[in-house]
């Protein structure tokens, strides 16, 4: 007899195979493995054994992180690809807490981009609208989960790449502070900006996974030696008297009809359970995205550096071109960036004396059209435009579903918290989805 977990896993694959021809949300499919791990955890649940929250749970991994045994390509071409033998530190918490690896989900490539129209590995796109793009660079992420292939994914999020595809594919999304969550094993954009974290419907699945995940790694040298809230002690308190500060300048700039009166409707959600709605000042915020472009970008270009300097090698034509503006960036321009990420950080430490959390826009619409958005550059400076803010800072953040556009296309808040304030983001985050059902509702099945 099949258990419960087999039986998740053999729903995930026929999703996979009835929707992913035309979505290209997966580059590996890892089906025997799966299955032979979804049936180890039915008989440990069997045998009465306790397992995690993630336990049995079915994951995509973006393929910038390693998992053991399988091709790590990055989304990138054959000449990039490689077969690691050991998992990437959050592949094995995740082995560990008994969470089921179904494969590695496309991504922009070398997670370098917002749209993941990938030229390696097919164009990803979005099972709400398949003309759309899924968001980037966790586009295979985003479009596997809500797609119903998997129940969860672990994205990288260096300037919104967990966030954004979250809100246009109308899913959860955490990009956890830096050095919450190891990065070892994982091929990184910009190492003092990227971090792992996972994207699910719901906030609970979100937390567990996290949870698993999270804390501290010595082969990490970003990684921080910091406790780890559990959100099932946050989400007992009470959202009564958290004070919520809104940014209504720049961050509601240009927005769709929509998506302001959603995010009205969410204040005044947030209001009725007893929090507190503050209006809050960032004059600097809407300056940062264009300071920390340097930095973000020369870091990806010293990485890559001997691909960059061969005309010859495999990289794809978009990102060679965004990557060569890190590459010719000056000293003089990373120390004014340097500088530049000191005063935001210290004005983001003292915005959070004063409020518990922040509510944003996630992006400021819904998914783009894919024919709309082949200038990649262009497509990925407008979609971070509110998510580059809080990466520069390092502090979490947690993208929510917080309805949808009247042609039916998902939209996402932005929670954003203090320096390792995680849980608090998740109980805020739950609280909403308790009073709301836009994370219930599901995608027609793309043929």
């Amino acid at each position: 007899m099949t258990g419960p977990t087999r039986q998740a896993v053999e729903q995930n694959l026929a999703a996979i195979k009835a929707q992913d021809g035309k979505l290209r949300a997966f580059i590996t499919i890892a089906a025997d493995r799966a299955r032979r791990d979804a049936a180890l955890v039915d008989a440990a649940l069997d045998a009465g054994r306790m397992l995690s929250a993630a336990g049995g749970c079915v994951v995509s991994i973006k393929d910038n992180i390693d998992v053991a045994g399988l091709p790590t390509t990055c989304g990138s071409a054959a000449e990039f690809h490689t077969l690691p033998n050991h998992d990437a530190t959050v592949s094995a918490r995740l082995a560990t807490a008994g969470a089921i690896v179904l494969g590695k989900v496309n991504l922009h490539e070398f997670a370098f981009g917002g749209t993941t129209q990938n030229p390696h590995h097919g164009p990803c796109r979005n099972p709400w609208d398949p003309e759309r793009i899924p968001g980037g660079s966790s586009g295979g992420s985003g479009a596997s989960v809500a797609a119903g292939m998997c129940a969860a994914s672990l994205g990288s999020d260096t300037g919104g790449s967990i966030r954004i595809p979250a809100a246009l594919n109308g899913v959860v999304g955490l990009r956890p502070t830096v050095g919450r969550v190891p990065n070892t094993g994982s091929t990184p954009v910009s190492p003092r900006f990227d971090t792992i974290g996972p994207l699910s419907y719901d906030v609970t699945t979100v937390a567990a996974i996290y949870e698993a995940i999270a804390g501290y790694d010595p082969a990490d040298p970003i990684s921080v030696r910091q406790p780890v809230e559990s959100f099932l002690t946050a989400v007992t308190r009470d959202v009564r008297g958290v004070r919520i500060g809104v940014p209504k300048r720049f961050f509601f700039d240009d927005l769709d009809p929509d998506l302001g009166r959603l995010m009205e409707q969410a204040f005044a959600l947030y209001t009725s359970l007893g929090a507190e709605i503050r209006p809050i000042d960032l004059p600097e915020a809407e300056k940062i995205q264009a300071v920390m472009t340097p930095m973000l970008l020369s870091d990806a270009a010293d990485f890559h550096r001997a691909a960059l300097e061969n005309p010859q090698s495999g990289l794809g034509a978009d990102i060679r071109e965004r990557m060569m503006i890190g590459y010719n960036a000056s000293g003089r321009d990373y120390a004014h960036a340097m500088r530049a990420k000191e005063r935001w950080m210290r004005s983001v430490a003292e915005t959070f004396a004063s409020v518990d959390a922040v509510l944003t826009p996630t992006v400021k619409g819904p998914a783009p059209l894919a024919q709309q958005s082949q200038a990649m550059i262009a497509a990925t400076k407008d979609l971070t435009r509110f998510t580059f803010v809080w990466s520069f800072a390092e502090v979490p953040a947690l993208s929510v579903p917080c309805g949808f556009t009247r042609d039916g296309l998902p939209l996402g808040m932005q929670l954003i918290g203090p320096w390792w304030g995680e849980a608090g983001l998740l109980a805020l985050g739950h609280a909403f989805q308790q009073e709301t059902d836009y994370h219930l509702r599901r995608p027609k099945a793309v043929a």
